[in-house]
């Protein structure tokens, strides 16, 4: 039961670290447009999918399709995202020069960085209650005592306190990293 919880907050976890990863702070990160959408052959698929994404410095992306016949649907999928980049086609590839963030894009990144840290602790608090769930259903069923329970329900606690915690942490160094000029 402690295992099941331990295993949604770790999922929770990576999932506000990668979405950190995402959000662009000034500097080059192919992570910031690997899971746009394109339209290839007549579905929808992620960028990483179709194309590589490399950095050619740390303010430059250079994308290379696999396949040239789509590197306008890449362009276009780029703009529409509402990524703030501007993608510049050339012959084989696609070059997109990160702009430097002004203030009150720093500020928009932080409210997002914050939103994101609270999904993370909504994930947390709903492992939390399947797990008490769980651990409700045990003791019902005569598997564990009420001193198991209870025990279990202490130990659950303290992991989505510390998780919590961790979250502050990746917030506050990730808003660090953006206010930082």
């Amino acid at each position: 039961m402690i295992g099941k919880a331990q295993e949604w907050i770790t999922k929770a976890l990576h999932h506000l670290e990668s979405e950190f990863w995402k959000l662009q702070v000034g500097r080059a990160n192919p992570a910031i447009v690997e899971d746009v959408l394109i339209e290839s052959y007549g579905a929808m698929q992620s960028l990483k999918n179709s194309a590589s994404v490399s950095l050619l410095d740390s303010q430059t992306l250079c994308i290379k399709p696999w396949d040239i016949s789509i590197m306008h649907a890449i362009a276009k999928a780029i703009t529409d995202a509402g990524l703030g980049l501007n993608p510049q086609t050339m012959a084989d590839s696609i070059i997109i020069k990160v702009p430097p963030l002004t203030e009150e894009r720093r500020r928009d990144l932080s409210k997002i960085a914050k939103k994101l840290s609270e999904e993370a602790k909504v994930g947390i608090r709903n492992a939390r209650a399947d797990s008490h769930k769980l651990i409700k259903k045990a003791e019902d069923d005569k598997e564990i005592s009420e001193d198991q329970a209870r025990d279990l329900e202490t130990d659950l606690q303290k992991i989505i306190e510390d998780a919590n915690k961790k979250i502050d942490e990746m917030y506050k160094h990730k808003d660090t990293d953006i206010m930082k000029v």
